[in-house]
């Protein structure tokens, strides 16, 4: 089964730049994803591995064959569209034996597949039925069955969850990876739902505006981003301001506004200079008196929400940053609105950034 690299390939629509420098290489077997805002480029991206269009310039290699001047039909390669995309005159059996006929496969050969494929993705039953009989998740197995049927060693997905209502998109999600990891294929996920990315992927390419930002496993994007884009786009953030004092054995101390003084992790960045404190919503402890701990800053309870396994909390802190803080409902006892509170949060888990020079919102914008 092939890898998939991409060396400094960029492409343009007009004035648009899709893809800006990238370079990224998908291991062997990998279920990696391409994740980000709409119009960042990831759709390029997987069509460009397709072969559905050209680079303006740089490479693809899948494998250790380089791609660029191959079509789309020899580059061993199954495409399953968001659209579904089945032929409607066909039933489910003929757009799964599609591909094997079309490639020449004699008619047994062409069964035994079909018959595979369809057991594979539990849908076996439903061989006669058109595309207008099935459901929405239905027809996006049969999709990928008949993108498997055709022999692909790459499997790229474009969206493919994405008209999919949300019982059926988390169940599905997970069939998929299952499919791909059996028949040991390489598959690339193109998705713009960080949480879909983050349950089935083994590593993700986080991207925006053309570039990619930071690559890495589920758990290294949400315990050690990169950025402040990728400390809000992956999970949820709340960003503090101050300016950084210094750095020592303990970490690196941080004055925020109206002089209050916590530490955060240690990073290299001067005294002096304007920074954003990342802190996720669950790292903080919220308590009715004050304990002997690190960061602990006095506020008084804004807003709660009940949000079924969990319960959320909006706290206006002294110095009139709002951070929002989320624990689980089942084991707190809740806190009311007005109560004062004193918040808290360990110097390991919170991420020091310098100061965006366009500003805060603008780093943090999807857009």
């Amino acid at each position: 089964m092939p890898d998939v690299r991409v060396v400094n390939v960029s492409k343009r629509f007009g004035k648009v730049v899709a893809l800006d420098n990238v370079s990224l290489h998908i291991k062997e077997h990998e279920y990696f994803s391409l994740l980000g805002p709409s119009g960042c480029g990831k759709t390029t991206l997987l069509r460009l591995i397709a072969g559905l269009i050209r680079p303006d310039q740089g490479e693809i290699y899948i494998g250790n064959r380089l791609v660029n001047d191959v079509p789309p039909e020899e580059r061993d390669i199954g495409f399953v569209f968001q659209t579904f995309a089945l032929f409607p005159h066909m039933n489910a059996w003929n757009n799964v034996t599609y591909g094997p006929r079309v490639k020449g496969f004699d008619m047994v050969k062409a069964e035994t597949i079909g018959h595979e494929v369809l057991e594979m993705v539990k849908l076996h039953e439903r061989l006669d039925a058109f595309p207008n009989e099935l459901s929405g998740g239905m027809m996006q197995r049969i999709a990928v069955a008949r993108a498997l049927a055709a022999g692909a060693k790459l499997l790229l997905l474009d969206e493919p969850l994405g008209q999919l209502d949300a019982k059926v998109r988390a169940d599905l999600r997970y069939e998929i990876r299952r499919m791909a990891k059996d028949l040991e294929l390489t598959a690339i996920h193109v998705t713009h739902d960080q949480s879909e990315a983050m349950a089935i992927s083994d590593r993700i390419a986080v991207m925006r505006k053309g570039k990619i930002i930071q690559v890495g496993t589920p758990n290294e994007l949400y315990m050690e981003p990169a950025s402040i884009f990728v400390a809000h786009f992956i999970g949820e953030s709340n960003f503090l301001e101050g300016y950084a004092l210094n750095s020592d054995n303990e970490g690196m101390l941080v004055e925020l506004r109206k002089n209050v003084k916590v530490h955060a992790k240690r990073n290299n960045i001067n005294s002096g200079q304007k920074v954003v404190l990342a802190v996720r919503p669950e790292i903080f402890s919220v308590e009715k008196e004050k304990k002997e701990e690190e960061n602990v800053i006095p506020g008084v309870v804004e807003r709660t929400t009940f949000e079924g396994t969990t319960i959320r909390y909006e706290v206006k802190l002294i110095n009139q940053d709002l951070v929002v803080i989320v624990k689980p409902s089942m084991t707190e006892k809740w806190l009311k609105v007005g109560e004062q509170v004193f918040v808290s949060f360990p110097p390991e888990k919170a991420h020091v950034f310098l100061y965006p020079e366009r500003g805060l919102k603008d780093e943090i914008s999807v857009e």
